[in-house]
């Protein structure tokens, strides 16, 4: 039986950072990864496999960086492992010993179960396997008329993705009053559909799917819970993730009541030299304190990270408070972003908060060719000024003004500060240093702290 100081499982981006990581703070110890395919996906790139991307293998995410650093990799799917005695058995019936072992097993699609018809040929899900999204895309290129259940971020893109090929028939159906309605406002998710409605997809929201209806096996179209029937060769299911952890909770680990793998601040699980990072580990909400399972990229190689300086002695602490939650994508060339607190979730958790908000051009002038209006809302805490989220509409600028508001919440950063905030500016990158669109928010909400204390 061969033997490893550390074995990964699961080659995402939590499983390859975490390795990356630990190699370089630990060049002495053995390191093996346990994926399942040979060719591993940039999970936030998968929407664009189906226009933007020529081929799946331009999104192609592989061990390389972890190789380099001196690990071996395996091809083969864990099915057993006996936490008693440190060993992983695989389906290939390779047995193998560790020293310290790491859950990175990501998450799988929600499959729609409690849909009739879910089982019909044609009807989809988005998980993040190179092999299934290789044959996906060949199958979306042969559909006409398609039907996406699901307007969160995944929904979205791939619905926006798939219209823009000249000859589909795209609809969203989705049961919030809008797409992307988790993530932000109603007036912000608002703008969200119509930029999907613009790109011509046929947005149904405050709907939900009551049967896919088939003929000879194969999905034919949609009945709506509103009696509505929609014509549909092919179904993609966009209803959320869940996380991949059977084979822990086989192992016997606990486990949590969002069907997560029970860690704490280091990752750690309640059985000594056992780990979990990324989709498959439980987090906690920075504003909210509560237990959530916030499944990001970002998040994950966040945690990774931590995991890797820490895994064979602690080398670095860890210095944030629970998981910010913060979102970007785009649609039909605008770009959405938030961070921390929304409204909705803000009153939700019963926080008390007051908004500060702004709306100009992202380059100054406004008339420069590719300008675009950015509106940006901050969420603030009406006792001491501190920022606890914000969300912003405009050009590709805001993908960065997002992470400044990110680090503001995590370091508790208030809006008196954040006024005398020193920015570099550009015509052709930035809104103008007169009006710098977060500065002028967070002026707004003084306005109303002092409104309302005043």
């Amino acid at each position: 039986m061969k033997a490893y100081d550390v074995i990964i499982i699961g080659g995402g981006p939590s499983g390859l950072i975490t390795g990356v990581t630990a190699q370089k703070q630990n060049p002495q110890v053995s390191f093996l990864m346990i994926k399942e395919e040979e060719n591993g996906l940039v999970p936030c790139g998968i929407p664009y496999i189906f226009h933007d991307l020529e081929s799946v293998s331009q999104n192609k995410m592989g061990p390389a960086p972890f190789v380099k650093a001196g690990g071996e990799v395996l091809v083969d799917k864990v099915i057993e492992i006996d936490l008693k005695n440190t060993t992983v058995t695989t389906e290939s019936g390779t047995e193998l010993s560790y020293r310290k072992l790491v859950f990175a097993t990501g998450s799988t699609p929600t499959v729609p179960t409690f849909i009739k018809g879910y089982d019909l040929e044609n009807v989809e899900t988005i998980p993040k396997s190179y092999n299934y999204i290789t044959g996906l895309k060949k199958r979306v290129a042969s559909a006409k008329n398609v039907v996406v259940i699901g307007g969160g971020f995944i929904g979205a893109e791939v619905a926006e993705q798939i219209a823009k090929n000249p000859d589909k028939n795209v609809t969203i159906v989705e049961m919030m009053d809008h797409c992307l309605g988790q993530a932000f406002s109603p007036d912000f998710a608002s703008l969200a559909d119509e930029n999907l409605r613009k790109v011509g997809i046929n947005v149904l929201t405050g709907n939900t799917v009551e049967e896919l209806i088939g003929k000879d096996g194969k999905v034919q179209s949609v009945r709506l819970k509103s009696g509505k029937i929609i014509e549909a060769d092919m179904v993609v299911s966009a209803i959320g993730y869940k996380p991949n952890t059977d084979l822990a909770k086989r192992a016997g680990l606990q486990i949590t009541s969002r069907g997560t793998i029970r860690v704490d601040r280091f990752m750690r699980t309640d059985v000594e030299d056992v780990f979990a990072v990324g989709d498959c580990s439980e987090t906690f909400g920075f504003i909210t304190g509560r237990t959530d399972n916030i499944m990001l990229a970002s998040t994950a190689t966040a945690e990774a990270r931590i995991l890797g300086y820490n895994l064979c002695k602690i080398g670095i602490l860890r210095t944030f408070a629970g998981t910010l939650s913060v979102f970007s994508t785009e649609l039909n060339g605008y770009a959405f972003a938030s961070a921390g607190a929304i409204e909705q979730s803000a009153e939700a958790s019963r926080v008390d908060y007051v908004t500060g908000s702004f709306s100009d051009m992202d380059r100054h002038p406004g008339t420069l060719p590719g300008a675009k209006e950015i509106r940006i809302r901050i969420i603030v805490s009406p006792r001491n000024g501190e920022i606890i989220g914000g969300e912003i509409y405009g050009g590709k600028s805001i993908g960065e003004m997002i992470n400044i508001i990110a680090l503001a919440i995590q370091k508790y950063i208030t809006v008196y500060e954040l006024v005398s905030f020193q920015v570099g500016t550009h015509p052709l990158l930035t809104t103008a240093p007169t009006k710098y669109s977060l500065i002028k928010a967070c002026e707004d909400a003084i306005s109303k702290i002092n409104c309302n204390h005043g």
